[in-house]
């Protein structure tokens, strides 16, 4: 660093030197003790902003912001004003962006109105929407954006519940007095007054919603962003939220377009968007309230829906650890609804493979057992099967320990399970094998009558193996995902 600072103060290699610096200090976070050697004279770097080469007043000027010296941010401040080197005014406001910037707010607000209405070239256009970021990054970090409060749990909605594709039914079938309910290829779509009553069902994976007469969008992104802003999209969302400040959002493309492509649309139509809003919509990727999503159709044209993430989802809360290979809690709980008729009050229930014990805490949910246990070789998952019980208010014992050395004194009445499946560390030989030995030591530790709940994306290893056993009866099989081969199997001990 010191090398690079002596440069600066004789004038030599300014361009690398500046560079220099600012990449060292940013690697090793020195910003605030290069701010304790300079002692209070600035001016090694404060000359430089009037610097003939852009580049050196750009990158002295991220040194600066990295200084975190008060005194320097009017200094920056007017540094920004004066510049008229277009691609390096947004370098500024990174810089300004470490300080407090209140007394700048009207001024950067009034740049932004201005920006939106300059005619640029095409040149240009990328280096305005980099200034237009950094402004309201700093007018984000400066006004501490207040969130929105959802309040329309008993407003008339019309919702989109995203489900497994081969089980809509069992997320229908738990509504609360549901109107015009639609089966979706994804999922369903229906209309309510009773949001509250649908937060908590267990079996959907996500919670969107249509944006009000607003079936499609096509065109360019300014026409796709002029079809929003018409729409009902603001009304809706203002209806649904009591605060009156601007809405920040992201927007996530899923269609059939490269990732160039999704990027290009995505940032025409963000930029838009905030254009064409009057700002009553802000794009903030980093600290967004609001999801608009577009879904490609076979037509070309993109299906807009909304996710607010104002409407908190704390069905899974308790999942504070899990495992590459762990279940999805929304899987789990839609196989334990899918058989509760199986399951007993009062059983007593085991995991033989628990991992993180998210299939025993989804037994919890749908009918009170007796006794929960888990056992797993693993110790990290059964460290994390603790946890994520305890955050549940869920009570099971978890031990850590190979299922085929395992024994207990009284037996289980039930076990439900995430089978091992194949994969990168066992081929399908492996899993036949373990399937073989599993059912064969369900015995020692399940008693005569014992239901067996067992879920695998290897669907024929497990059925062969049953079949190969005579001590088991098959009760039903309930595919989960058909393209996968994930099926859920409930059988009995003879």
């Amino acid at each position: 660093m010191n090398k690079y600072l002596n440069n600066l103060k004789n004038g030599v290699d300014l361009r690398d030197s500046a560079l220099g610096l600012k990449e060292e200090i940013r690697k090793t976070h020195s910003g605030k003790t290069l701010a304790r050697e300079l002692a209070g004279d600035f001016s090694v770097l404060t000359d430089l902003l009037t610097h003939e080469d852009p580049k050196v007043r750009k990158n002295v000027a991220l040194v600066i912001g990295e200084l975190g010296e008060e005194s320097l941010k009017p200094v920056l401040w007017e540094a920004y004003q004066r510049e008229t080197i277009l691609y390096i005014r947004a370098d500024y406001l990174k810089a300004l962006s470490h300080y407090d910037c209140t007394p700048y707010l009207d001024t950067i607000k009034a740049r932004m109105e201005e920006l939106d209405r300059i005619a640029v070239t095409p040149e240009e256009e990328k280096h305005v929407y980099c200034e237009q970021t950094a402004l309201k990054t700093v007018l984000v970090k400066t006004e501490k954006m207040q969130k929105h409060t959802f309040t329309a749990m008993h407003e008339h909605l019309e919702v989109i519940l995203i489900t497994n594709r081969e089980n809509r039914e069992a997320t229908a079938e738990q509504l609360y007095r549901p109107e015009k309910v639609r089966m979706l290829a994804g999922g369903i779509r229906f209309e309510t007054e009773n949001l509250d009553r649908v937060l908590p069902i267990r079996t959907y994976m996500e919670l969107l919603f249509p944006v009000p007469g607003l079936e499609h969008l096509e065109g360019s992104p300014q026409n796709m962003a002029e079809q929003l802003v018409q729409s009902q999209l603001l009304p809706f969302l203002k209806k649904c939220h009591r605060e009156e400040q601007p809405f920040y959002f992201r927007l996530e493309v899923r269609a059939q377009l490269s990732n160039e492509q999704k990027v290009d649309l995505v940032k025409k139509l963000a930029r838009a968007l905030e254009k064409e809003s009057g700002r009553q919509l802000l794009n903030a990727p980093g600290g967004y309230e609001i999801e608009i999503r577009l879904v490609g159709n076979r037509e070309g044209r993109f299906i807009p829906l909304l996710k607010l993430y104002t409407i908190k989802d704390r069905r899974f809360a308790y999942r504070a650890g899990s495992l590459p290979v762990s279940i999805a809690p929304v899987n789990a709980a839609l196989i334990m609804y899918m058989v509760k008729e199986y399951l007993r009050e009062g059983a007593r229930v085991l995991d033989p493979f628990c991992g993180v014990g998210t299939m025993l805490i989804e037994r919890r949910q749908v009918v009170t057992p007796g006794t929960l246990y888990g056992v797993d070789i693993l110790e990290e998952a059964v460290q994390k099967a603790r946890r994520n019980s305890a955050l549940a208010h869920v009570n099971a014992h978890y031990i850590n320990r190979d299922f085929f050395d395992f024994t207990h004194e009284k037996p289980f009445d039930e076990i439900v399970t995430n089978l091992p499946a194949a994969g990168r560390l066992r081929n399908l030989d492996n899993v036949a094998a373990l399937y073989d030995r599993f059912l064969e030591y369900i015995p020692k530790v399940a008693r005569r009558g014992a239901t067996i709940v067992a879920y695998t994306p290897d669907f024929g290893i497990l059925k062969h193996s049953l079949e190969e056993h005579g001590e088991y009866y098959i009760k039903r099989s309930i595919c989960i995902n058909e393209r996968e081969g994930s099926f859920v199997v409930v059988f009995r001990l003879k």
